[in-house]
């Protein structure tokens, strides 16, 4: 439905997005997901024809778009800012864009009506914005939007301004909404939460590149980069190498009293120094020895509360730190605090190789 080949985009100096190729697939909810400055506002932009790529080409459903005005693309956008207008209805502000279209009269009333019933309006079409809260201004914003029919629909950051509990059913409506129309999904954002709830497929930019395309699983358990791993939720990122390599296992050393078994494909050759990512959830704890391989010794340095879970510094004899996150049981003896001396576990296939900056 949507292609990039190849894409550049300077500003002056500044390269803001270089060599990118991306393929969307037709009703497909893809999120460009990235820290400020990364590109991702600016792909955005060049999908929709607000930007003119420097280089490169832009495809929608097979066509040649590079050149052509916004209004001529089968796109719509729902902007960060809502961009209502204050003088219109909730009803005259979802038509706009049909009025433009100049669809007939009754075809129009049709799809407006529509529209406002599927985002959940319904009794609210005669109020102004100013009458709504953020979560409606945002439902009318989607509303107008997806009663053009657009093929795609872009959505830059467009939950940013909600308060976090309204933010989360959003997401939820947000993507009930996309499965019901069957339209192809851009969606910008800077929350790894947003996007790991909703996409089908997330692309990790960094830099004007993009660094991993995948689905949540594989960008979450599976992080190509130690950008990708940081960035999606919380990682240890600990300097290895590998001591033994022999059939199906590679044995890698993690400082000086830290030794794990791996899958061999992920490692480098036989003492090759190479970089791992752990999830902190991964490191399962124990105030008894295992009886299995992967295990090591800690104690607790420090220890935050999180609610349903505590998170604990652990550092072992010769100084390595890592992160690990349990359940909260401060009211069982099983509870681990500051100055406990703990067992740890780290199963083979949650040690991922990345590469470095």
């Amino acid at each position: 439905m949507v292609e990039l080949r190849n894409v550049h985009k300077r500003f002056g100096n500044f390269s803001a997005v270089q060599d990118v190729t991306l393929l969307i697939k037709p009703g497909e909810f893809i999120t460009l997901l990235g820290p400020s400055g990364c590109g991702k506002t600016t792909l955005l932009r060049m999908i929709s024809g607000f930007e003119t790529p420097t280089e490169g080409t832009v495809l929608l459903d097979g066509v040649d778009v590079t050149a052509l005005p916004p209004y001529r693309r089968s796109v719509n956008q729902v902007f960060q800012s809502y961009a209502l207008f204050p003088h219109m209805t909730v009803r005259e502000n979802v038509g706009f864009g049909l009025r433009m279209q100049k669809v007939p009269r009754d075809e129009a009333e049709g799809r407006v009506a529509s529209g406002i019933d599927l985002v959940s309006l319904t009794g609210l079409e005669d109020r102004k914005p100013s009458q709504l809260s953020g979560g409606q201004r945002q439902r009318v914003a989607l509303a107008r939007a997806i009663v053009c029919r657009p093929k795609v629909l872009l959505l830059d950051e467009p939950l940013s301004a909600l308060d976090a509990k309204l933010r989360h059913s959003m997401q939820i409506e947000l993507k009930r909404l996309q499965q019901k129309l069957g339209i192809t999904f851009v969606f910008v954002t800077h929350d790894q939460e947003e996007a790991l709830t909703m996409s089908d497929r997330i692309a990790v930019c960094n830099k004007g590149h993009i660094e991993q395309l995948g689905t949540a699983d594989e960008i979450y358990y599976q992080p190509k980069t130690t950008f990708v791993a940081n960035f999606i939720g919380e990682a240890n990122i600990l300097e290895a190498k590998v001591i033994d390599q022999a059939g199906a296992i590679s044995v890698i050393q993690v400082g000086a009293d830290i030794t794990l078994k791996i899958q061999p494909q992920q490692a480098t050759p036989p003492s090759g120094e190479l970089l791992i990512s752990v999830r902190p959830e991964k490191i399962s704890l124990s105030k008894r020895p295992w009886e299995s391989d992967n295990t090591f010794e800690a104690e607790v340095a420090e220890e935050l509360f999180m609610g349903a879970t505590d998170q604990l510094l652990l550092r072992t004899k010769s100084g390595a730190e890592l992160t690990a996150v349990v359940a909260n049981e401060s009211a069982t003896q099983d509870a681990f605090h500051v100055g406990d001396h703990v067992y740890c576990r780290i199963h083979q296939d949650d040690v991922v190789v990345v590469q470095g900056e």
